[in-house]
């Protein structure tokens, strides 16, 4: 199971804001060209989208469902790939200050894609999230405005320097 983190300095709100908007789909996750929604209004349940992976000259049709959603907090999605098979791609907004905590947990579901799943696929798509959350905290950053909260500039931790207050 792929679980991967990052904290992005925009509230929870402006980051829901970005995942509700099945447009910009493309925009975050890394893969996906051109979507095009296929049924129910996202993010609600059953709704669908459908977009194409292009891997060099191969195209994939595939589909994104949403199975789970608690407006604000939770998207849970189904990703079909075909042959390939299905996952679950669950994200999770937990408010962090006046920031958001984004908790991404991927596996697969059915297919060839469970029964190759291994450490190396594991390595494979935690880059695929680290790369998909940077471009998350960056579209959701540029697109907070006054919703951006960047960390206070006078929490420097909880451990401050002063000369001759040091033990060694």
């Amino acid at each position: 199971m792929a679980v991967r983190h990052r904290l992005i300095q925009a509230t929870t709100e402006a980051v829901w804001d970005v995942l509700a908007d099945g447009d910009q789909y493309v925009e975050w996750v890394v893969g996906p060209s051109e979507v095009t929604p296929t049924s129910g209004q996202w993010p609600q349940v059953g709704a669908t989208i459908a977009y194409e992976v292009r891997l060099g000259p191969l195209r994939l049709d595939n589909e994104s469902v949403v199975r789970r959603c608690v407006t604000g907090s939770e998207l849970e999605l189904e990703a079909k790939a075909g042959r390939l098979g299905t996952a679950r791609i669950a994200v999770e907004l937990r408010p962090w200050g006046e920031q958001c905590l984004v908790i991404v947990d991927e596996h697969p579901l059915r297919g060839p894609g469970g029964l190759l799943h291994n450490v190396g696929v594991e390595a494979l798509i935690q880059i695929r999230h680290r790369a998909m959350l940077a471009r998350l905290a960056k579209l959701c950053e540029s697109q907070a405005g006054e919703r951006c909260r960047p960390d206070p500039s006078d929490t420097m931790g909880s451990v401050s320097y002063r000369p001759g207050t040091g033990r060694a």
